[in-house]
């Protein structure tokens, strides 16, 4: 029995202000083609049944293209005539149950079956059990739920666990009002084929357990994401028994942007830009880190003079990173002087008078820009 494992496609999902030539935001655009790229893996493959773990959407409330887009991807898939079963996670789970779960327009395909409603969901077939505990917002009701799973693990078929959570790190999510497998169920693991997990964005197994893992998701929410792989599990449980022992698990990766960082150190400024490589940086998001740098330098350094330098990346980013000095200041000088005259000071210690001039009025014609901006009267 072969299943596609896949979750967390985000559509919908945008950053960064930059249109492609359709008029939409480029990362927007980037979400929707890493899913259509499983969905062509999948042709390719022919399964037996497709899973998605939750987030299908950025948002519970989704934007029409993102809407539309799901719409044409879920008549694709179900032409394949394939089971595929999906289940809602916290970004597509609505906080207030004044809002209509957005999973609800996908009941009306054929083969597509959904789990969405905050409560456990038995699917069925001939030769297996798919258990779905979708993202649920009340932790209390989930322990309920996942005693009814329990109840309902069939001793013949197999069975394949579904959830949207955190298993194994209790302590990371608890602030973020997201939902957290107990500890103390986590011996039903043991009773299942495979266990499904969706939420964590990194691929992999988790901890002790040999049959739970996590696809990971299809693309970055985050630039903090420096993961350059992304993609879905093929798993495969041999047809002669239920033990996860003969689970069988590969993970399949599609094409994604790349995150490219670069570092120029401005002690050497001139030969770091000289030894910068830009091969690699070609369609992709780039961050470049300017390291040790002084007051003086962050004035004559501009980031444009940086950015320009990647004319084949898709985005540049700088990010400024001040070397330490011995100047300190003690909390009752800095809190005498104003932010403009406390930059100043620093200039004064590292520069010579007449550089310190010519400084003093760019520093001047920054600051007077920064208030401008400020004025509320403008």
């Amino acid at each position: 029995m072969k299943i596609i494992h896949f979750s967390d496609t985000h559509l919908g999902y945008n950053d960064l202000d930059i249109l492609n030539d359709e008029n939409i935001n480029q990362r927007e655009a980037d979400f929707y083609d890493a899913f259509s790229q499983v969905i062509e893996q999948i042709k390719r493959i022919k399964p037996d049944y497709i899973i998605h773990t939750g987030d299908l959407f950025h948002r519970s409330s989704p934007s029409n293209r993102a809407i539309t887009f799901a719409l044409e991807q879920f008549k694709i898939i179900s032409s394949l005539n394939i089971p595929f079963i999906i289940i809602a996670g916290n970004h597509s789970t609505p906080r207030t149950n004044l809002s209509s779960p957005i999973m609800k327009i996908f009941e009306n395909f054929d083969n597509v079956y959904t789990s969405y409603n905050q409560e456990y969901k038995k699917i069925e077939f001939k030769d297996i059990v798919f258990h779905t505990l979708p993202h649920m917002n009340d932790e209390t009701k989930a322990v309920e739920q996942i005693e009814k799973c329990e109840a309902e693990i069939d001793t013949v078929k197999k069975n394949l666990l579904m959830m949207h959570c955190s298993v194994g790190a209790h302590f990371l999510m608890q602030e973020y009002g997201e939902w957290v497998f107990p500890k103390d169920k986590e011996y039903m693991f043991e009773m299942m084929d495979y266990v499904a997990l969706g939420h964590w964005h990194g691929f992999g197994q988790v901890g002790k357990h040999t049959n739970v893992f996590y696809s990971g998701s299809t693309e970055r929410t985050s630039l903090g994401d420096k993961r350059n792989s992304k993609g879905f599990v093929e798993v495969i449980l041999d047809d002669e028994s239920s033990l996860f022992g003969k689970l069988q698990t590969e993970y399949k990766e599609i094409n994604i942007r790349p995150i490219v960082s670069k570092v120029i150190n401005a002690e050497e400024y001139e030969s770091s830009l000289a030894n910068l490589e830009f091969e690699d940086t070609l369609n992709a998001i780039v961050e470049v880190r300017l390291t040790n740098l002084t007051p003086l330098q962050s004035i004559d350094i501009q980031n444009t003079e940086i950015i320009n330098l990647f004319t084949n990346a898709m985005s540049v980013t700088v990010k400024r990173e001040f070397k330490s000095t011995s100047h300190a200041q003690s909390a009752v000088d800095i809190e005498s002087l104003s932010l403009q005259q406390y930059f100043l000071e620093h200039v004064k210690e590292d520069a010579n008078e007449e550089e310190y001039e010519r400084l003093k009025g760019k520093i001047d014609k920054l600051f007077n820009e920064y208030e401008e901006s400020r004025d509320d009267s403008l």
